[in-house]
């Protein structure tokens, strides 16, 4: 038993310290990952069970000065995450074909890496969406496309933040960005009443937004098959059939929130 113990130890120790970037793997909540997987259960307990059964007997709280500031929050965290995505690395040093992670402690590998972090914090903090709809008594916009997209992006971005805090991976997360600012600047117009809906007729566009990312992520992913830099090709494992599966989820959704196949039936009968 004590060999067995030592052994653990020896692997745990290797996998989240030896193949840590050090320059990240101390800062908050990403040295182990326990305290970021209990965020997670603790998530989708209030999520998928507490709340709901909180919520069953009571009204549906409004909270409408509340989203209104967190979705401007939000919108200002993803212009910041854009603006910072572009000027710190893709629009001067990064290649478009493969970029490797500076692992250095230049100030614009740290830049790189801190961005990285706040991205992951960003993610977090986005796990706020869900409890609204809870505590709003919005069923409907709880599916399975919405708890996988904020169950997956936090430990994702966890991931690249202890491992990879640069390089190549950022791209998908300077894009995301981008639609971020539109998407949050879209709910914060939708929370501050009916006299704006008038304006809000482009909310479709924001998925087909959505989709338009992760094909662009998956063209960009894919571009290490043939460009050897450095970056790691095993995460393609990873992102490129998550930005299919994303892409199927966000497609099923368009499809079933504008009713795009009945249309089709219609105009053929």
């Amino acid at each position: 038993m004590a060999l067995y113990n030592n052994s653990m130890t020896v692997y745990y120790d290797f996998l989240f310290t030896d193949l840590a970037d050090p320059r990240t793997n101390d800062w908050f909540l990403i040295k182990s990952p326990m305290p970021g997987l209990t965020i997670m259960a603790t998530y989708l307990y209030f999520a998928l069970s507490w709340g709901p059964h909180y919520m069953k007997h009571r009204k549906p709280y409004q909270l409408t000065n509340l989203l209104i500031i967190y979705n401007m929050v939000q919108v200002f965290i993803s212009i910041f995450l854009f603006y910072e995505g572009l000027d710190a690395a893709w629009l001067r040093d990064y290649s478009w074909k493969c970029e490797p992670v500076d692992f250095s402690t230049t100030p614009e590998a740290m830049r790189v890496a801190r961005d990285v972090y706040i991205y992951f914090l960003a993610k977090l903090s986005e796990l706020l969406d869900t409890v609204f709809f809870v505590l709003r008594k919005k069923e409907k916009q709880i599916t399975f496309l919405h708890m996988y997209h904020h169950t997956v992006m936090p430990m994702i971005s966890w991931g690249c933040t202890k491992y990879y805090p640069g390089g190549h991976g950022t791209f998908i997360g300077v894009i995301n960005s981008f639609v971020h600012i539109i998407m949050y600047f879209y709910y914060m117009m939708s929370a501050m009443g009916p006299q704006y809906q008038k304006y809000l007729w482009w909310k479709k566009h924001i998925t087909t937004l959505q989709m338009g990312q992760f094909c662009v992520a998956f063209l960009h992913s894919l571009q290490l098959l043939f460009h050897d830099c450095g970056y790691p090709r095993w995460s393609l494992f990873f992102t490129l059939p998550n930005a299919i599966f994303f892409y199927y989820l966000f497609n099923d959704f368009y499809c079933k929130a504008y009713n795009i196949n009945h249309k089709k039936e219609v105009k053929q009968s």
